[in-house]
C-alpha cells in the first residue's frame, strides 16, 4: 500500500503542475498589462471610464483601444482633396 502511495503522489503532483502550467499560459494571454492600464487612466475620456464602472477594465480598455487605432487610422490615411 505504501508503494503505491510514494508512486501515485509525484505523478499525481506532476500532472497538476503540468495543468496549472496550461491554465497560466492561457490567462498570461487574456490579462491586461499594467503599461495598457497605466496609459488608460492617465488618458481615458468620459464614456470610457464609464466602460469600466459598468462592464469591467476589458471593455473599457477596448473602447480606449479603438479610439486610439481610429485616430492613429485617421492620421496615416490620405485625405481625399475635391
Amino acid at each position: 500500500m505504501t508503494v503505491w502511495f510514494v508512486v501515485a503522489v509525484p505523478l499525481v503532483m506532476m500532472f497538476f503542475a503540468l495543468a496549472m502550467e496550461r491554465v497560466e499560459n492561457r490567462l498570461r494571454h487574456v490579462a491586461v498589462q499594467e503599461e495598457e492600464v497605466e496609459e488608460f487612466l492617465e488618458q481615458a475620456r468620459p464614456n470610457e471610464v464609464r466602460a469600466l464602472y459598468g462592464h469591467g477594465i476589458g471593455r473599457a480598455l477596448e473602447l480606449f483601444r479603438l479610439r486610439r487605432l481610429g485616430g492613429r487610422a485617421a492620421k496615416l490615411r490620405p485625405r481625399k482633396t475635391r
